[in-house]
């Protein structure tokens, strides 16, 4: 593995941006106690998925329809591609990943991908792996918002997330953001999964074929 982008401790950025995010949760309206990655196995609705983000509860919307239609159409061949070339693994929404601890940040990404020298780390602790994925999938909903969409990427690469994917089923565009900077993609172009998952290559048309304009 060439790429270097996990990080050791939480960077200035990093806490600016996790902040950011943790002031505009509605959970965090008159509420002073900081909760715990373990807290969040007895949180209220278990069924609904839930981040936490330095202590700060943030409930996650049950997606629409072309939200897990598109989850799916790109979870199967990337999963595929992974399991035939021992890549590592990959891992649903249902999933939390705990980057970091007092106050706890906890996030669960529509997809993410953990690469095999990191899985041999042991890292995997109880309830929730303690390691930033190398890469994070997210495919914007109708109510997502722009700039808390640029916070929450912002957060993920300032804690050791390697490489964000940010689909937009609306302008039928893939975001790719990493240490090089963003790179904007079309339906004409490839999903390429470059250093972090090399070898992966998908026509993006894929994802939205027939579905609504």
């Amino acid at each position: 593995m060439k790429y270097d982008c996990h990080r050791s401790k939480a960077s200035s950025a990093a806490i600016a941006a996790i902040a950011a995010i943790a002031a505009i949760s509605p959970m965090a309206m008159g509420t002073a106690t900081l909760l715990t990655a373990t807290d969040l196995l007895d949180v209220p609705d278990p069924d609904l998925p839930h981040e936490l983000w330095r202590g700060v509860l943030h409930a996650v919307t049950p997606a629409s329809w072309e939200h897990g239609m598109i989850v799916g159409r790109l979870f199967v061949p990337l999963g595929q591609h992974v399991f035939a070339h021992g890549l590592g693994e990959v891992f649903s929404e249902a999933t939390g990943f705990l980057l970091e601890r007092g106050p706890d940040t906890v996030v669960c990404p529509d997809i993410a991908f953990v690469a095999k020298d990191r899985l041999a780390a042991g890292r995997f602790g109880s309830p929730y792996p303690e390691l930033a994925p190398d890469l994070a999938v997210e495919v914007l909903s109708p109510s997502s918002r722009p700039a808390e969409t640029r916070t929450k990427v912002a957060a993920y690469l300032a804690l050791g997330v390697c490489s964000v994917w940010v689909i937009d089923p609306a302008l039928r565009t893939v975001r790719i953001h990493g240490a090089a900077g963003e790179l904007l993609l079309g339906e004409d172009d490839i999903l390429d999964g470059g250093e972090v998952l090399p070898g992966f290559r998908h026509p993006i048309a894929k994802l939205f074929a027939g579905l609504p304009r």
